[in-house]
């Protein structure tokens, strides 16, 4: 049963719909089939979920089982606020609720969006590191990119360790969107302590695919860049 808060948010996001942003989602996101896209810019569901910071659990699980896309994102973008606000036993339940329902979380804006953010407090609060792995060794896509994307909030809590070690563990993913992601990650380290993530590719650069390469040097001088390109 939905509740009138549920509603109010449901039909807010409906009216800022525009069809030239969902044309332009649906190339970007390719949605699954039976997904349902409005067209909704991002800045606008963030202000709605900030708009809905005390939405009950069972009202937030509706929104994550909606096939409408960006119903799951605000969906996740409210749990995201309220893990921010948590501590201890309830920073925990939100994490285990969003463990629960990481099917829900079926495209890389909807990773992008929360894993960081949800698992991110949880681990700086001392967690094991081993969900990592666990979501690492996952069948699913988007299970991996979990892993590899709430390590961002270990590195900007200067934590590089966990996502040099992904970097590894996943270098024979078979798919680009985990390529693209890792070297994103590296990319962020190497914002931080470029020696660093130097390092890092010197020592392993015939094992990493060269998406991640490409990914990951973004930043660097274009001349620096293309030596590194160019010997993977």
């Amino acid at each position: 049963m939905t509740t009138g808060t549920l509603n109010e948010l449901r039909s807010a996001l409906r009216s800022q719909a525009e069809p030239g942003i969902r044309a332009q989602h649906m190339r970007v996101l390719r949605p699954a089939d039976g997904d349902e896209l409005l067209g909704v810019r991002v800045p606008v569901m963030r202000d709605l979920a900030r708009r809905y910071p005390k939405l009950p659990p069972a009202d937030v699980d509706v929104l994550l089982h909606s096939r409408v896309h960006e119903e799951r994102f605000v969906g996740l973008l409210v749990l995201a606020e309220q893990a921010r606000r948590a501590r201890g036993a309830d920073l925990k339940a939100l994490v285990d609720f969003y463990l629960a329902r990481t099917d829900c979380v079926d495209n890389w804006d909807l990773v992008d969006c929360s894993a960081h953010l949800v698992l991110g407090p949880w681990l700086l609060d001392g967690a094991p590191l081993a969900v990592l792995d666990e979501l690492a060794a996952s069948p699913r896509l988007w299970d991996r990119r979990i892993a590899v994307l709430a390590t961002l909030a270990l590195i900007r809590a200067g934590r590089f360790e966990p996502t040099l070690h992904l970097a590894l563990t996943l270098r024979r993913d078979p798919e680009p969107l985990i390529h693209k992601a890792v070297g994103w990650m590296l990319r962020e380290i190497g914002r931080r302590d470029r020696q660093m993530m130097l390092t890092f590719l010197d020592q392993h650069l015939p094992d990493l695919p060269r998406l991640t390469v490409r990914y990951a040097t973004e930043h660097l001088p274009p001349d620096q860049r293309a030596r590194y390109v160019k010997r993977r």
